[in-house]
């Protein structure tokens, strides 16, 4: 927004804590996307959505992963929309696995997707159009088992059909990123996964950042703006806060965590006790990170390894 008299006026501020981020936006019984590709996964939002007791929640996320089982282990989840799901190349989700299969604990209802067709979804629910074609389904089995798979008539073609999706439009959407100013204009880089999409489909969305910056930051490389603020409704400053994925150029994957969530998730009882210990005896992120120690996160610290600056010149 500019002013020709004084240039930029300061937009009005998104900043929130964790806690009012979560309880303001996210109300039993909603449809909420947890988004996050391989890195930049939202875990301090999960983990904050348990600590609320939030309930009967569909979660929604492209990969499933340790925070889906957190999140089913913990009671909040009645429904999944997904595609993959695993503890990445580690192993199972058990506390999903439990819900789905034996139908003990909190039973879920599951709604399965390949990649390209949540995505898909979510491009058709951003949008604002009744569906998405995606061809990819042709010789899969997932449409006979997915009634929101369906193959309709082409309609410049008489003799061709395809699959299409319908649009979806979560609740809310909580994408996690490296950076944003305080208006919610959201920075990432690295694998971006549908961090954009889901956000322009959503009602409402939460963005968690590593650091929130200057407005001068965002401005000096705009082209890494991959949300703007306008779709933005609370922006959350959470350092840390996708462990134990990571955050591109912040820190690494922490493997030992992924590889020892395994025994804890298999076990009911050591599962519910990791939730009472790490998430609500912890009170708060920054009491979570407290408990895993000082020091804790040196040998994830990644190496400098600097982008090429780019010129985007100026007005004489």
């Amino acid at each position: 927004m500019f002013n020709d008299e004084e240039g930029f006026i300061p937009m009005t501020s998104k900043e929130a804590t964790l806690h009012d981020a979560i309880a303001e936006f996210v109300v039993d019984g909603d449809v909420v996307a947890l988004e996050g590709f391989t890195h930049l996964i939202p875990f301090a939002a999960g983990h904050e959505i348990i600590r609320q007791h939030k309930r009967e929640l569909t979660l929604v996320r492209m990969t499933p992963d340790i925070i889906a089982d957190q999140l089913v282990g913990a009671g909040c989840v009645s429904k999944l929309i997904f595609a993959f799901m695993g503890n990445s190349s580690v192993g199972s989700l058990y506390a999903v696995r439990r819900a789905i299969e034996a139908g003990s604990g909190s039973p879920i209802e599951i709604e399965e997707y390949s990649h390209y067709g949540l995505l898909a979804r979510y491009q058709a629910g951003a949008s604002g159009i009744p569906f998405m074609p995606i061809r990819s389904y042709a010789g899969s089995a997932l449409a006979d088992i997915n009634p929101n798979i369906k193959k309709i008539p082409s309609p410049f073609d008489d003799e061709s059909e395809i699959y299409v999706v319908p649009p979806l439009n979560p609740d809310v959407a909580i994408i996690h990123a490296q950076r944003a100013d305080r208006s919610g204009n959201i920075q990432s880089w690295g694998i971006l996964g549908p961090q954009q999409e889901v956000a322009f489909a959503a009602r409402k969305t939460i963005a968690i950042v590593e650091e929130i910056v200057d407005d001068d930051v965002i401005r000096s490389d705009p082209n890494r703006t991959i949300v703007p603020g306008f779709v933005v409704d609370a922006v959350v400053e959470s350092k840390y806060g996708a462990h134990p994925s990571f955050a591109q150029g912040y820190y690494d994957r922490d493997n030992d965590f992924y590889r020892s969530w395994s025994a804890i998730s298999r076990d009911p009882e050591a599962l519910k006790q990791w939730i009472q210990e790490w998430i609500h005896d912890t009170e708060e992120h920054a009491g979570y990170l407290e408990k895993l120690g000082k020091g804790y996160f040196e040998p994830l610290t990644p190496l400098p390894h600097m982008s090429t600056p780019v010129n985007y010149g100026s007005v004489r």
